[in-house]
């Protein structure tokens, strides 16, 4: 896979088309970091992104950790084409994993509203801590929906609110041996088991333009 596949940082405006259009959200989360994945033919064939939490009491590792402090960031968005190596989702995070400054905790989430319990996170050995706090999810007059309180306003009238299941919450810790013990020694979240169920898969059929890289 190494021979066929490559991971290299990418402009966020890349990742748009794939955020926008082919990942099951439809929008754009906060983007610090953008890798891509590319194929022996430099052609771009998924993306990751790693954004600052929406929660900013992640900042520095506050509720993450008890005293240790670090940058917390979150792996907001993971989405590549259809049909390629069984293994490559961890590949491609691993690969993000080694670009990526150190000390550092990343933290994701897993919606099971959308037919995730978050088995890429458990193949590659996150820390599993439970569920976020439950959200609902506002339907505006325009069709538009919203999953948080914050900005509501701005959308015009409310036509339905739904209650959603708890997302599932991961973490990962990335630095060298100590940094990552002291972490784990330090962590404010319970160690809990693996939840299992069914994956749904949606529709990531859409073909963004063809993208190619010069490296």
């Amino acid at each position: 896979m190494k021979l066929k596949y490559y991971v290299e940082p990418i402009d966020s405006k890349e990742t748009h088309p794939w955020l926008l259009e082919k990942h099951y959200a439809h929008r754009l989360p906060s983007i610090s970091y953008a890798f891509g994945l590319f194929n022996k033919d430099k052609i771009l064939q998924g993306v990751c992104t790693f954004g600052y939490p929406p929660n900013y009491e992640y900042n520095d590792g506050k509720c993450v950790f008890k005293k240790y402090k670090c940058l917390t960031l979150e792996l907001n968005r993971l989405v590549i084409n259809e049909s390629l190596p069984k293994n490559i989702l961890s590949y491609f995070i691993s690969q993000c994993f080694k670009k990526l400054p150190k000390p550092l905790c990343i933290v994701s989430y897993a919606d099971p509203n959308n037919g995730h319990q978050g088995y890429i996170y458990q193949a590659t050995n996150w820390i599993y801590s439970g569920t976020s706090t439950p959200k609902k999810q506002y339907t505006f007059e325009d069709g538009s929906t919203f999953d948080i309180r914050r900005g509501i306003d701005k959308k015009g009238k409310i036509v339905s609110v739904v209650s959603l299941k708890p997302t599932h919450r991961y973490f990962m810790f990335l630095g060298n041996k100590k940094e990552r013990k002291e972490m784990l020694n330090d962590f404010s979240f319970p160690i809990l088991p693996y939840p299992k169920g069914d994956n749904k898969r949606y529709d990531a059929s859409y073909e963004p333009a063809i993208q190619t890289r010069l490296f």
